[in-house]
Parts: C-alpha cells; sequence; structure tokens
C-alpha cells in the first residue's frame, strides 16, 4: 500500500483554550490577571496542579506539579480550587460559537474540540485562517476578553491537533502537505499526540528515532515490526494527513469510582457512598435511554491490591435503588478483616439495552411505572437541582463525591457535565 501525504484541501480544526481553568478564573476574578495562578485538586501541599495560568507556565510551573513544588517555584503564586460550574458554562459557550461555522463539532475534552468543514458554507466566503482568526475574536469578545485559544487546521484530527500546539499560547497555524515535512522536522516524538514513552521506544528499537523518520518508515515496517498491529497502518495514514481518528464507538458501561479521603471498612459508611455513586451513574444510564442487567463493584484497600465482583442476571436495573441494591448485594463479598482499610470505591453497570420498548408498554405494569417513577426523579431533580429528591441514605453527603472535571473525555460524557455528572468522581 503506497499512500501519498494527503493534498486535499484543510478542512478539519482543532480549537484547544490556554490554560482553561486558571484563564477562566481569571476571567471571573479580576484580581488575579496577570499573576500566576494554580488550579490544584486538593489544595494540601501534595495536591496537584491541574491547570497552571500562563503567567505560571512561563516561570516554569506545569500541569502535573506538586502545590509544594509549584509554591517552591513562586512563592507568591495563588492556589484555588476548581470550580467546575465555571468550566462546564464556558465549554457550553464555545461549543455554541462553534456550532455557528458547522454542524460537524466534536468536543475532545472539556477545553478542547475538533471541527469539521466538509460541506458547509463558511469555507465558499472566507478562508480556514479567517474563519480560525473569526473563531478566536469572538470568544475574547462574546465569552471573555482574558480567553485564548490556539487554532490548529489540517486535513485529519491528528495533524490539525499537531498544528494546535505549534505556538502556543494564542497561535493559529496550517499543516499541509507543503509544509508537513517542514513541520515534523522541527518536533519531537513525544510532540506527536498518542506516542508515548512505551510508543516512542519502541520505535527507536527499529531504528525510528524522529518524527520524519516516522513519517517515512514503510507501512509493512510500522505494522509488522513496531506495533504488531493494525495500529501501525492506522499511524502510517495518520501521519500523512488521512482521517483514521473520526470514529463513535458505541456505549457499552457507564461507572463511577470515589478515593475516600478517611479510609474505613465500616459497611454503613460505604453504603452511604455506593448510593451517591448509583445515583450519578443511574442518572446517565437513564439519560442514555437504557437499563442494564449487569454490574460491577470494586474497592481498593491500603497496603493491598483491592478486589472486584461483578454479575449479570434477568433483572433490569434502571432506578437508583435497584442499581444501588444489586451493588450492595456484591459489596457484602468484599473482605471485610479489621486491617483491610478500602481507600477507593467504585461501581459500573453493563449488558445495557434500550429501555424505550418498557416506557412504551400499551398496558402498565409495575416494571414500567418503575421506569417513570425514576423518570419523574430525574425531571424534579433536572428542574430544582441535584439531589433535591434522594434516598435518605444520602442525607448529609453535599460535600461528599463531589463534582469533578473530567478530563480527557469521551463526546458522551462531555453531553452529561452539565448535570453534576462525569466519568470519575472524586479521584485527585
Amino acid at each position: 500500500m503506497d499512500y501519498p501525504i494527503n493534498s486535499a484541501e484543510p478542512l478539519v480544526m482543532h480549537i484547544d483554550l490556554n490554560s482553561a481553568f486558571a484563564s477562566i478564573e481569571q476571567q471571573a476574578n479580576r484580581m488575579l490577571r496577570g499573576v500566576p495562578v494554580g488550579v490544584a485538586a486538593n489544595l494540601s501541599p501534595g495536591g496537584c496542579v491541574i491547570s497552571p495560568s500562563k503567567e505560571a507556565k512561563v516561570l516554569g510551573v506545569k500541569v502535573g506539579f506538586r502545590v509544594r513544588d509549584a509554591q517552591a517555584l513562586i512563592p507568591n503564586i495563588r492556589i484555588i480550587a476548581p470550580d467546575p460550574d465555571k468550566y462546564f458554562y464556558v465549554h457550553k459557550q464555545f461549543s455554541r460559537l462553534f456550532r455557528d461555522y458547522s454542524p460537524d463539532v466534536v468536543p475532545l475534552s472539556i477545553d478542547e474540540a475538533a471541527i469539521n468543514f466538509k460541506g458547509t458554507l463558511g469555507i465558499h466566503r472566507q478562508t480556514m485562517e479567517e474563519i480560525g482568526q473569526e473563531i478566536k475574536d469572538r470568544m475574547r469578545d462574546e465569552i471573555g476578553d482574558w480567553l485564548t485559544c490556539n487554532v490548529g487546521i489540517s486535513t485529519n484530527r491528528f495533524l490539525a491537533k499537531l498544528a494546535a500546539g505549534l505556538h502556543k499560547p494564542n497561535g493559529l497555524d496550517v499543516i499541509t502537505h507543503d509544509n508537513l515535512r517542514d513541520v515534523l522536522g522541527s518536533v519531537g516524538l513525544m510532540d506527536l499526540c498518542g506516542i508515548n514513552t512505551r510508543n516512542k521506544t519502541r520505535l527507536h528499537l527499529n531504528g525510528i528515532t524522529s518524527p520524519l523518520e516516522f513519517l517515512d518508515a514503510p507501512v509493512w515496517k510500522l505494522w509488522k515490526e513496531v506495533f504488531h498491529s493494525v495500529n501501525g497502518r492506522q499511524w502510517f495514514l495518520r501521519l500523512r494527513g488521512w482521517e483514521v481518528d473520526d470514529i463513535t464507538y458505541k456505549r457499552r458501561t457507564y461507572g463511577q469510582s470515589y478515593a475516600l479521603h478517611h479510609f474505613t471498612n465500616n459497611t454503613e459508611e460505604l453504603s452511604k457512598l455506593m448510593m451517591k455513586l448509583c445515583e450519578k451513574m443511574g442518572r446517565r444510564l437513564r439519560r442514555s435511554g437504557n437499563f442494564a442487567y449487569g454490574i460491577h463493584v470494586g474497592c481498593g484497600y491500603r497496603g493491598f491490591s483491592g478486589w472486584h465482583k461483578g454479575q449479570k442476571g434477568h433483572t433490569k436495573l434502571y432506578s437508583t435503588q435497584d442499581l444501588y441494591n444489586a451493588a450492595m448485594k456484591l459489596l457484602e463479598y468484599r473482605p471485610q478483616a479489621p486491617f483491610h482499610q478500602v481507600t477507593h470505591i467504585w461501581v459500573n453497570c453493563y449488558g445495557l439495552q434500550s429501555a424505550q420498548h418498557v416506557a412504551d408498554t400499551l398496558f402498565e405494569t409495575e416494571e414500567s411505572r418503575a421506569f417513570k417513577l425514576a423518570d419523574a426523579m430525574d425531571a424534579i431533580n433536572n428542574r430544582y437541582g441535584e439531589y433535591t429528591v434522594h434516598a435518605a441514605t444520602m442525607s448529609g453527603m453535599d460535600e461528599q463525591i463531589i463534582k469533578r472535571v473530567p478530563f480527557h473525555a469521551t463526546t458522551d460524557t462531555l453531553s452529561e457535565i452539565y448535570d453534576d455528572s462525569e466519568e470519575f468522581a472524586g479521584v485527585a
């Protein structure tokens, strides 16, 4: 197979909000503007900085720094706790803005999106660079004057994302067949999205030490010798500007997890956490229009690898109570010796089926009434606020399993963030 470099017009745009959470905090609070800021998942010295501001990055603070290290490097850095509602609001605002240009908008994370302009009318009156600059101007004028973004344009998502990272912050770059080799010659293997340390080692062992050598490698070498799978062929096409990442996978599970701040193996305490996890998971399950047949629970232990157990049956699991009852039955099988202190707890539901035929039955049954009751409770909480109606077991848990930001979320997950849902809750 000898695919040439894609010479088509670059119609894929990648947009990445610069220092997203920190910039949004600075937009909301003028006192934070122009000073180094770090948004940290946990404000303790061992907490992780998840978003340093542009000012902090210039002084050397990077994503993943411990709070203590950031403060040692920049004594006057302002460390603040995340406010997910602000970030979700901005995500919704720029998503609406992007859809003014194309219906094909794919959120890649809470601060990134890909826009496909193929078949849209906008490209007939403006160049892609002009559209990119217009989006940058509108984000500043309509969403926040302190917010900047990087724009990358190319023939596929991969190269558009690479272009978006060439000149941070606030850059706008285009990669075409004309300058592809020049761009790849200016970056390293680890600058390519999807190439981690393990893949870099694989490439080095096969004599590929730079992106240009990666581009020039024959497909058989990547497929048979480097990746030993079809992934090698996908990299061969991806590097040449052909689209291989625009794939939607069917959702198979829904799940929630939580990292306990107070380690325990007390059943009563764990049952409260499990109820709230099941409520969050159940709302996502019901919003998708599905029920589940299987449940899977697990615990992580202090000084112990962990435990998990799953079970699939014939009972439809739809309401929070149904999910909770099934989860608690399995949780009873966990190791319960005094020295087994639970540090993490999680629950997943699987075996998904459409709930449409249950809700639309001609004659009401006990099962259809239970489904409608669960939907009615969700509708109340949607209108009047999360947990307006909830199980008594969850009383006093307002500060437990709080809303977190879903990093590297799927499109499916991002569609759910506006009402207190995310893939991995509570993990800092």
